[in-house]
């Protein structure tokens, strides 16, 4: 523990003024905006780790963090552990709005009845055929939550007596429902709320967003505002790209001419006759990156307006066919995030693989418990029991023809090995049998999909995680997220339909993922994906007003 006075930004960073202040805020709410690559989870970072270090979250109490995206939660929940140390990350919970919502649900679920009552074990479903006690969809699942907290002055107790603090991520795309159980959960109390976001980035319109959330924050929180101006991300010509874009969707935040300063940063058009052509030209390049220029394919993102599975099927065709190693988000995101996943796959690479230990002390975190030492050894001992003998299995098949053929068995073994208990302290979701089967088959239909790719076992594992694949993702699913080099492709009208501003703004959140790179692609025909039933344009128009933003300030054509 140290004094206020003692503490200084984690890592020997230096904080800018207002999110100096911001971290170290003891008294009042905050609302604080800010653009991309400003620093904004950096600076929740650093404040959990001011207030978890100086005692300013005094123990038992913890902080709370809300983000929108499963990868934003999680990577926020990283860097805090980064900044302060696990024992005191412990005490930082993070969750998306709806995981925060089921939370509520699972531990207040008797104050549900009549019509909205729900069964131990209930399972979240895509849709349900009217009332079900045994079902509820994701959309429901806040909406409960405001039930429960309506009725129960104790459900509300509760979670005000757990949390000195609470962090909301991303705030400007906050729902009306959304922004109701936080006022029921926190309004009136004396935790502190700190809300960050960017106006400009607001592209959750279609899901209810509201409009001017950080003013109802500031009057219904009493928050201070706060602004934070420098972009710590992109390089000067792709801030400059930015600054365009920034003065058609807010002309009052336009960044001064001290921060575009210097000549960093690459920026690229591409068009093509047809999407073939632009599929073999951006593999070369990828390739021409990673060999290269040494880049990590994980510093590579390559985004779409709509459909990356439709948009970007050709592209992934050519990858694979090169070796490059690529994650369909839409596909993955989930998944990789799971702690059952996570769980498997760092068996699998205990089981398969020589030198493992990271995976190694994961599995005993997660598995011995933190009980009595009778408890823990036994434990200790029928899991080496288990895995002694599969490796022994292993060695006998490594020599022939199918040497990975056996490990669904070696997973199926080591999952009936486990308590009950144990899974379920996974997550809380795994309180549904059927989530927790789910997961399961994903993970194990997402391991034959990369031996696919690549077909030795412990090397397909690694592409299993983040740190090894291009990302192939929505602009939507992007934000909060960055990269070196970026690929928007697709910059055509005919994707970017609807909501001109939100499409203007969602165009904004893509180009502001790039550190020092970013290329634009069209073509003039884009054939129709094979099994593809719904509306398609063959023939494409290049939306005109994006390519206007980067036309000054492009570099000579990559090969």
């Amino acid at each position: 523990m140290i004094t206020v006075d003692e503490w200084q930004p984690a890592d020997g960073l230096t904080l800018e003024p207002n999110a100096l202040r911001a971290a170290k805020e003891c008294q009042d709410c905050l609302a604080l905006t800010a653009g991309p690559g400003a620093g904004k989870t950096e600076m929740l970072a650093q404040r959990a780790d001011f207030l978890l270090r100086t005692g300013s979250c005094r123990y038992p109490k913890r902080i709370l963090a809300i983000s929108f995206k499963v990868d934003a939660s999680r990577n926020l929940k990283e860097r805090v552990e980064r900044r302060c140390g696990a024992d005191l990350a412990s005490r930082f919970d993070s969750y998306t709005f709806h995981a925060f919502a089921k939370r509520i649900i699972d531990r207040f679920r008797s104050v549900l009845t009549e019509n909205n009552a729900l069964d131990a074990g209930y399972a979240i479903v895509d849709k349900t055929l009217g009332s079900s006690r045994t079902e509820i969809t994701f959309m429901d699942l806040v909406p409960r939550a405001i039930e429960i907290l309506k009725k129960s002055k104790l459900a509300r107790n509760a979670i005000r007596q757990t949390y000195s603090d609470v962090f909301l991520d991303e705030f400007q795309d906050c729902t009306n429902l959304q922004y109701n159980l936080l006022k029921l959960a926190f309004q009136g109390t004396n935790i502190r709320l700190t809300a960050v976001g960017d106006t400009k980035q607001k592209i959750m319109g279609w899901a209810g967003a509201m409009d001017g959330i950080f003013r109802s924050f500031i009057n219904d929180f009493n928050a201070i505002p706060l602004n934070m101006y420098r972009n710590f991300r992109s390089k000067p010509q792709l801030l400059r790209v930015q600054n365009e874009i920034i003065r058609v969707l807010d002309s009052k935040s336009v960044m001064p001419d001290e921060q575009l300063v210097g000549e960093g940063g690459k920026v690229y058009v591409n068009n093509f006759d047809n999407s073939q052509d632009e599929a073999i030209y951006l593999a070369n390049l990828i390739k021409g990156w990673i060999d290269t220029e040494q880049l990590p394919p994980a510093e590579i993102a390559v985004l779409v307006s709509k459909q990356p599975e439709q948009y970007a099927c050709h592209l992934m065709s050519e990858l694979k066919l090169r070796g490059i190693p690529y994650r369909n988000e839409q596909q993955m995101q989930d998944i990789t995030t799971e702690p059952a996943a996570r769980l498997i796959v760092d068996y699998l690479s205990c089981l398969y693989g020589k030198n493992e230990p990271k995976a190694w002390i994961r599995l005993m975190n997660q598995l011995i418990p933190f009980t009595n030492e009778d408890i823990q050894s036994s434990a200790r001992k029928n899991f080496f029991s288990l895995i002694k003998k599969h490796r022994k299995e292993v060695s006998k098949v490594r020599q022939t023809a199918f040497p990975f053929s056996e490990y669904r068995g070696f997973v199926n073994d080591f999952l009936k090995c486990l308590e009950n208990q144990t899974i379920m302290s996974l997550s809380a979701d795994y309180e549904s049998g059927s989530r927790l089967q789910d997961v399961i088959q994903q993970t194990i239909s997402r391991v034959d999909e990369l031996l696919e790719i690549e077909p030795i076992l412990p090397k397909a594992l690694e592409r299993f995680s983040d740190d090894q694949a291009v990302r192939i993702l929505t602009i939507h699913k992007s934000k909060g997220l960055e990269f070196d080099s970026v690929i928007i492709m697709a910059v055509e009208n005919e994707i970017f339909f609807g909501d001109q501003n939100e499409n203007r703004c969602a165009f904004f959140v893509g180009v502001s993922r790039a550190k020092t790179r970013l290329v634009l692609t069209y073509t003039k025909e884009r054939e129709r994906p094979d099994n593809f039933t719904k509306r398609w344009n063959i023939s494409r128009t290049p939306q005109i007003e994006y390519f206007g933003y980067v036309k000054p300030f492009l570099s000579k054509r990559e090969s």
